[in-house]
């Protein structure tokens, strides 16, 4: 027996587990139970003010037919006392008398009646209008529920994502060491192409292509009787400043 009372309890606790963790996880499921709820009590609660209503209905009528009767009663008694039937105008008197007592006693409870039935009114409307003030109230709580885990989830990621930038991340590596080998190998082959190139042979070329250059201006000169410029000649060294030794 009291393995079972605790396997029993055990499983009280994990269904407790479980059925919180759903309503966690559906707060709107558990609102919609709440309004549900309201509105069930608050049909029962609406029957009974209707009961109460009609009885109230029952007694207006009440007093009204025995107000009429008693009105009546009242001619009666006169016509009858006047007419010298003493014994039935007295039989009248005593019924009205006793109709006056039934008429007290309906208008006072017509009075407790309708106290308490606008009283429980009043409670129902207050009750209602509690109770949508908190469904708002939770519905607001809800809605910023919702936007702080948004926020909160957005941050997680954009951290994740920072971290990732920050230490580059596998695939940003990939890429810096390839360009890295490329801009490597194109810089080994520009040295290279640069050290292969002779330049001497280069200035060589360069005197040739002038002094070439030169000759054919000299040639078409003569040809048309013009006498070439001087070449100028390469200044001497520059003579020391000072006595001559």
């Amino acid at each position: 027996m009291a393995v079972m009372a605790r396997l029993s309890r055990l499983f009280r606790g994990f269904l407790g587990l479980f059925v919180s963790g759903l309503e966690e996880a559906n707060p709107e499921a558990l609102m919609e139970a709440a309004r549900q709820e309201f509105r069930d009590k608050m049909a029962q609660y609406n029957l009974a003010l209707a009961q109460m209503a009609g009885v109230a209905e029952r007694l207006k009528n009440q007093i009204k037919n025995k107000t009429a009767r008693a009105q009546e009663l009242s001619r009666r008694i006169m016509a009858n006392h006047q007419a010298g039937n003493l014994e039935l105008a007295g039989t009248l008197a005593r019924e009205l008398q006793e109709l006056k007592g039934d008429l007290t006693t309906d208008t006072n409870e017509l009075q407790e009646t309708e106290t308490a039935y606008q009283a429980n009114l009043r409670q129902a409307k207050v009750s209602q209008k509690e109770f949508e003030d908190k469904i708002n109230k939770l519905q607001k709580q809800l809605s910023q529920v919702k936007i702080k885990e948004a926020q909160a989830e957005a941050a997680a990621a954009l951290s994740s994502v920072a971290f990732k930038v920050g230490d580059l991340g596998d695939s940003m590596k990939t890429v810096e060491e390839v360009l890295n080998k490329r801009y490597e190998r194109s810089a080994g082959k520009a040295r290279v192409a640069a050290d292969l190139v002779n330049m001497n042979e280069i200035q060589e070329k360069e005197s040739e292509r002038k002094a070439l250059e030169q000759s054919a201006l000299a040639e078409f000169l003569a040809s048309q009787g013009i006498q070439p410029a001087a070449t100028p000649e390469t200044p001497s060294a520059a003579k020391e400043i000072g006595p001559a030794r």
